[in-house]
């Protein structure tokens, strides 16, 4: 599964890299974290993007309760309210199509969702 986090951080680019790079460092240490990356947006200097790949939405949740993870509160707190966590549907190398999957998404998610 894939979580993608936006924010539109305040104005210090540079301290905001800083902390997002601590963040992504105490989410790799996480068990079930396959990669991540941290980058701005090429056309818009105040949009910002935390992106991380995880084995499983339950090794993605366990990661987040991680205490190392939760000292990192303000950074996180930043987040724009949003949906963030999505399953990995179809996956490519640049080879072509490698994986197409079924959902995993229980037949209620639509009525138990976020609130």
């Amino acid at each position: 599964m894939i979580a993608v986090l936006r924010f539109h951080p305040p104005a210090d680019p540079a301290a905001f890299q800083e902390q997002g790079a601590l963040a992504l460092a105490a989410l790799a240490a996480r068990p079930g974290f396959v990669r991540g990356s941290l980058g701005r947006a090429v056309d818009d200097d105040t949009a910002w993007a935390l992106v991380s790949e995880w084995e499983s939405v339950g090794a993605y949740r366990r990661g987040l309760g991680g205490y190392e993870v939760k000292m990192l509160t303000p950074f996180f707190a930043q987040v724009i309210d949003e949906p963030n966590a999505f399953e990995s549907l179809v996956l490519a190398t640049a080879d072509g199509l490698s994986e197409i999957r079924t959902s995993d998404r229980a037949a209620d998610a639509d009525s138990v969702g976020r609130e």
